[in-house]
């Protein structure tokens, strides 16, 4: 996970962004390698927590619905068995895991540094966005397993897997936003990461990543792809990693643009509050 960081920082030579804007960005890949290290630091297997997580939902939510429930699936050029459901699954996971976990503990970041918070140099709008990138660097192991086991399945690697930072941005300005308008009001109301928790589990089984979209009642279909973005999000990783087309361009795009407005909207209520943060912790 080290080497995805320190990859990061090879960027500053080909952007035209301002020493001011370059140093805040080495020091926000400084705080994320920082926490990578502390996550799983002594443990024997360290960073492969995280895949090895994901790999035990994916086993676990393949059994119930799979093979329990017998839920089957018609994926474009991937053999029907319930292997495919198991990729399937976790081609919607993956997003879901990176985006619930990082809210949850972005959501804690600026009520969890109290020592940062009241250092008048400090910039404190990296805070929220450490726990995001974390998790999503996490996440990207999965997803590297992910497609190297479509890719023995199919033996093909579709195209479209190029795409993919494109859905990556959608995600993480989702997530940011989020993760903002969280920490800001944590300070001020400390439920608000509990009733977090139970709001992402409601949120989870609204979104169709256990059970296939097409279980959802025809009438009710397209205001959960259109108005939930996680939906869309889900839908399109998988559509970029397992069947290589496109098919959910539109909802693509609106949630992009939903994603930007929380993001805009979302650090705008952090950065009111944030004068304040010193004072109440």
């Amino acid at each position: 996970m080290r080497g995805v960081v320190r990859k990061a920082g090879k960027l500053k030579k080909w952007l035209p962004i301002n020493e001011l804007w370059w140093a805040k960005f080495d020091l926000l890949r400084a705080l994320v390698r920082r926490d990578l290290e502390a996550r799983y630091k002594g443990s024997i297997l360290g960073n492969l927590w995280p895949l090895l997580n994901q790999l035990s939902q994916l086993l676990i939510y393949t059994y119930v619905f799979s093979i329990v429930l017998k839920v089957k699936l018609s994926l474009k050029g991937v053999p029907e068995n319930n292997f495919t459901f198991g990729l399937w699954l976790f081609a919607g996971l993956l997003p879901w895991i990176a985006f619930s976990s990082g809210l949850i503990q972005a959501a804690n970041s600026v009520v969890a540094q109290p020592n940062l918070v009241k250092k008048v140099v400090f910039p404190l709008a990296l805070l929220p966005l450490v726990p995001t990138l974390s998790t999503f660097i996490e996440s990207s192991f999965g997803l590297m397993a992910l497609i190297f086991f479509v890719a023995v399945s199919t033996h093909t690697l579709h195209s479209t897997l190029a795409l993919l930072p494109f859905i990556w941005l959608t995600q993480l300005l989702l997530t940011a936003g989020l993760g903002y308008l969280m920490a800001g009001l944590t300070v001020f109301f400390r439920d608000i990461p509990q009733t977090l928790g139970v709001i992402l589990n409601i949120w989870l089984y609204l979104t169709p990543i256990l059970y296939p979209a097409k279980v959802i009642p025809e009438e009710w279909r397209n205001l959960v792809f259109w108005l939930n973005p996680m939906t869309a999000i889900a839908e399109v990783y998988r559509d970029l990693v397992l069947v290589g087309e496109v098919k959910h361009w539109g909802e693509w795009g609106v949630t992009t643009v939903i994603s930007a407005i929380v993001f805009c909207i979302g650090f705008s209520v952090y950065k009111r509050l944030r004068p304040a943060f010193a004072d109440v912790l």
